[in-house]
């Protein structure tokens, strides 16, 4: 070969080498798209209706977007047909499953937009058919006599003069946390709350809470989720708080509850996995099953059997200034009263539906959830403002519960499955599926 053939061999291969031949790009993934449009019709709808986004930390100009020239309600129930068109077009059968179940959440969440939409514009739905269209499921309601032998074991649990429910909540109201205490011991019980949800899912670093104290609201505690790993968690002081609340809103409002869930979901799936649309949570749709029934569980499982009332009498009662001589006795009535959550249903759906008024439902409160006046008002002032959201705390927790403890009894392996129900796209259905 000739100096020059040399050289210009030399030269071809360098250039190969600088220049590799072009590999063809991979195709945008079309769930990312119909994910956007998800979220900017959601903040849409969300200007029709006060609250019907509860979190939002996704990009601000997506937000201004929304709010600058939002469609009527007819127009958005079509954005959301065509955009729920759209997913189901796209074919996801050979992907992983957790693609599977993006599209799957994705379509759930459309499908509650739809409903709720439905709502707004006047359309009346009966308590089963609101339920199932919103959050994904609904309870079998039982008649309120099912619940009578409930109502015998605590009549034989405090028996003496006066209704029952008057005699219930005489000896709830002994176990008030003064109002000078209230932050003391739910600071404690929140530490608590975390320490324990920390010792089987680890925290990321930078998550964080700030807690207030409010008034005129008609819940008992709320978890604002601001984004970036954290919460402005508010507890409401209309009426006074009971011991046994501070460990259940430490839990339920904060760890492994509702900032657990929220932070895992933007720390694993919206900053993981880029997937914007965990970035918004409108309330009303399955995310809030998942996310209040959950919160009610993790209680439970933080504090398994008797280690909640250890941990009160031993650490909260000193902190309130309160007495322990009957602490026992009332973990024994708070679980029996547990056997009446299912007459909330009841209620609600009577109440709902037309078959009972409003003071007719505060009075079987009363009655089936052992409630003073005030308190059964302020319950069914829940259900005047969110309707049949009521059945994602007990029928949540139930659901949420099985799946969990079907994991077997060893607490990792539970605690597990339930790190994988508030980090991941789960819906209700996926909770019966093992």
């Amino acid at each position: 070969m000739t100096r020059f053939g040399l050289l210009a061999l030399v030269l071809a291969c360098a250039a190969c080498g600088a220049k590799p031949a072009p590999q063809a790009s991979k195709p945008a993934d079309p769930l990312n798209d119909i994910a956007r449009q998800y979220v900017l019709l959601s903040l849409e709808i969300g200007t029709h209706e006060d609250g019907y986004i509860d979190a939002y930390y996704g990009p601000a100009e997506w937000k201004t977007q929304a709010e600058a020239n939002p469609r009527d309600l007819a127009a958005l129930a079509q954005a959301v047909d065509a955009l729920d068109a759209s997913l189901m077009a796209v074919d996801v059968s050979g992907r992983e499953i957790m693609v599977k179940r993006r599209a799957k959440f994705l379509h759930a969440q459309l499908n509650a937009a739809r409903t709720r939409l439905k709502m707004l514009r006047g359309e009346k739905l009966s308590f089963r058919q609101e339920s199932l269209g919103l959050f994904g499921a609904t309870p079998d309601i039982q008649p309120l006599a099912s619940y009578d032998p409930v109502l015998a074991e605590i009549e034989a649990l405090l028996p003496g003069p006066g209704t029952l429910a008057e005699r219930v909540d005489a000896f709830q109201e002994r176990f008030i946390i003064p109002a000078d205490r209230l932050k003391p011991v739910f600071d404690r019980a929140i530490a608590e709350c975390r320490a324990r949800t920390a010792a089987h899912i680890p925290l990321p670093k930078g998550e964080s809470f700030r807690m207030e104290f409010v008034t005129g609201k008609p819940w008992s505690g709320y978890n604002y989720y601001q984004g970036n790993l954290a919460s402005l968690i508010q507890i409401n002081t209309d009426l006074p708080i009971r011991i046994t609340r501070a460990v259940d809103l430490g839990c339920h409002e904060g760890y492994p509850g509702h900032h657990a869930l929220n932070y895992l979901l933007e720390q694993k799936l919206t900053r993981g996995r880029g997937w914007v649309e965990f970035s918004v949570y409108p309330l009303y749709s399955p995310q809030s099953l998942i996310a209040e029934g959950s919160a009610n569980f993790g209680i439970d499982l933080a504090f398994p059997g008797d280690e909640k009332l250890a941990f009160e009498t031993r650490e909260l009662y000193p902190l309130a200034g309160l007495s322990t001589a009957d602490a026992a006795r009332l973990a024994q009535l708070q679980k029996a009263l547990s056997g009446l959550r299912g007459a909330r249903f009841t209620i609600a759906q009577m109440y709902l539906d037309g078959q009972i008024d409003r003071n007719q439902a505060i009075v079987l409160t009363q009655k089936y959830q052992l409630m003073s006046e005030a308190r059964a008002k302020q319950s069914v002032g829940f259900t005047d403002a969110y309707r049949s959201y009521v059945i994602n705390y007990g029928l949540g927790q139930d659901m949420v519960q099985a799946h969990v403890e079907a994991a077997g009894p060893d607490a990792k392996a539970r605690w597990a499955a339930m790190e994988r129900v508030i980090s991941e796209p789960t819906l209700p259905v996926d909770l019966a599926v093992r």
